[in-house]
């Protein structure tokens, strides 16, 4: 049987909030934490997603880095961290969000898997990395809607495919 038991993110629009509607439509715990005033760049995170604040906005560890303690502590908080991006929007540096990110994976030493939401092989190599590393609770990061439009749909139909199938029988 497969580990994973719980999705946390830190409620944003597009890859966050996808990833928490599908595992909760799969039957997977929810959660994480999320910025004071359960900001999102829409206004307020949804009330249907069940996130905690964080007590300040910014990490003392990465104080130029916006909503930075809510992915500090999600990462902290997980077995692992998948982070989807977009090729489509390869013309943009990295987001300084994402390389915070991977950063605290590396500072808490947890497992990480970075994709493009295109690659064809996505599902195959999420679910390796899920099942390999024994992600019993997986942090899910990426771009918002406003930064890359679409991705919302993208994640929740990728991820719910995954999530759907994750407390089977192999």
């Amino acid at each position: 049987m497969r580990e994973l038991q719980k999705v946390i993110s830190g409620g944003q629009t597009g890859v966050d909030q996808a990833a928490l509607r599908a595992a909760n439509e799969c039957g997977l715990e929810i959660g994480g934490w999320c910025p004071p005033g359960r900001e999102c760049e829409t206004g307020v995170i949804p009330a249907e997603f069940p996130l905690q604040e964080t007590p300040n906005e910014r990490s003392p560890d990465a104080p130029e880095v916006r909503r930075s303690q809510r992915t500090e502590w999600n990462v902290r908080d997980s077995d692992g961290t998948l982070v989807l991006r977009s090729h489509e929007r390869s013309g943009c540096p990295p987001s300084v969000g994402t390389e915070w990110t991977i950063q605290c994976a590396a500072r808490y030493q947890r497992a990480l898997l970075v994709l493009e939401i295109e690659d064809q092989e996505a599902k195959q190599k999420i679910e390796h990395w899920l099942s390999a590393d024994q992600i019993k609770t997986l942090n899910v990061a990426g771009r918002s809607e406003g930064a890359s439009p679409g991705i919302g749909e993208q994640a929740y139909a990728l991820l719910k495919s995954i999530f759907s199938t994750a407390n089977e029988l192999e």
